[in-house]
């Protein structure tokens, strides 16, 4: 079984879907003889029966027209997802670090207190691809480098065990943070809006993902995947997504007890220790911070 990628390209006609097979890109329409133009998102749709059939296609892509992938502009996997949902304070190692900067004896794990997962929101336009440059809103631009999971079929009461069935596949995404407009000083810290999540979190283009999508049976469990982040060359994080506090699979159920979860809504599902904020460092206009994750690939953003 041959692998590949799942990718959003630009041409002149404007963007279309592509696979990626040994460093190629082909068009999705052109190999599955689909004369209109799907999008990933359609793709996803459909994902149960397109899957089996980009694995036919790939295998006899020969016949193919294909351009090489270094010549290719590579653009969000998906464009607009229906759904952003992003997992905060997830990881212990993040959590233990960021305790300590606060000053907390201790931050109890939130699983040992019955507490069950948080997420927040981001625009669906807030997500650019591989490559793009990002306005800084603010001086104190962080980093966070995320496993992002993408749903392939409506989930709705889904049990954690059966959760990982309703994943697509996986990007990498950067989570990237505002964290001195997460506060509005005019508002008294006591009170529960005195928090922004929307100037913080979901500023223009403050969601990179991609570079592909990369089917789920290629990546295999999703918890034993290592995942770095460099900023200007300078390694930031390196960690492993087994130090989740909330696996993938628990945040799918939690989320889907909620809401129906759909194709092409998407899941970032925390970042571990190595954050900007638990030291105070942040980027600065010019700075290029690179995200990667073990089986998936790699995403670089500069800060403009």
């Amino acid at each position: 079984m041959e692998s590949f990628r799942l990718v959003t390209y630009s041409t002149s006609g404007g963007p279309r879907a592509g696979i990626v097979a040994a460093d190629r890109v082909y068009d999705a329409a052109d190999l599955l003889w689909d004369h209109g133009c799907p999008t990933v998102l359609e793709l996803l749709r459909n994902w149960e029966n397109v899957l089996p059939a980009l694995r036919e296609a790939v295998a006899r892509r020969e016949s193919h027209p294909s351009s090489a992938l270094e010549g290719v502009q590579l653009l969000a996997p998906i464009l607009y997802p229906p759904a952003v949902f992003c997992a905060g304070a997830n990881y212990t190692d993040h959590v233990s670090r960021m305790a300590a900067k606060l000053g907390l004896e201790r931050f109890p794990n939130p699983k040992s207190v019955g507490s069950k997962p948080f997420h927040f929101l981001k625009a669906s336009r807030c997500c650019v691809g591989p490559g793009a440059e990002v306005r800084a809103p603010s001086r104190d631009v962080d980093w966070e480098v995320e496993l992002v999971a993408v749903i392939g079929k409506p989930a709705r009461h889904v049990k954690v065990d059966e959760a990982l069935s309703y994943v697509a596949g996986y990007m990498v995404g950067n989570d990237l943070t505002a964290r001195d407009l997460a506060r509005r000083p005019e508002i008294p810290s006591s009170l529960p809006f005195s928090f922004s999540w929307l100037d913080a979190k979901s500023f223009e283009d403050s969601a990179p993902i991609g570079p592909w999508i990369v089917p789920a049976e290629d990546v295999g469990d999703p918890l034993k995947l290592d995942l770095k982040t460099w900023v200007n060359g300078e390694l930031k994080q390196d960690s492993n997504t087994s130090k989740m506090i909330f696996s993938v699979q628990e945040q799918i159920a939690y989320l889907s007890e909620q809401i129906t979860l759909n194709p092409g809504d998407i899941i970032f599902t925390g970042t571990p220790a190595g954050a900007g904020a638990e030291t105070g460092e942040f980027m600065k206009h010019g700075d290029t911070v690179t995200v990667w994750i073990e089986k998936i690939g790699q995403l670089t953003t500069k800060i403009v």
